[in-house]
């Protein structure tokens, strides 16, 4: 498959300069501009499924108008939370 190219951007040269400062050793700039990329879209698809999930329970409760209290739902999280903490932790 042939690969394709990004359109050039023109920027100020200070931004430039900051951007060749955070360089990792061995990293060029095509290859932070790729993973740049590459970390934007994944965090788009995550922002959209997202959206998409509120929206949906949004839908749900204005249908049915049943709801999860607060509480309910922290205490979820928090447990969540708790668990992949004690996880890490090991």
């Amino acid at each position: 498959m042939k690969s394709a190219v990004i359109p050039q951007i023109r920027v100020e040269p200070e931004l430039r300069a900051e951007l060749e400062s955070v360089l990792k050793k061995g990293e060029t700039l095509t290859d932070f501009v790729e993973a740049t990329v590459r970390n934007a879209i994944a965090f788009r698809r995550v922002q959209t499924a997202f959206h998409a999930r509120a929206q949906a329970a949004s839908d749900e409760y204005h249908r049915t108008g049943v709801s999860v209290p607060v509480e309910t739902v922290l205490e979820k999280l928090q447990s969540k939370l708790d668990a992949k903490r004690k996880q890490l932790s090991r």
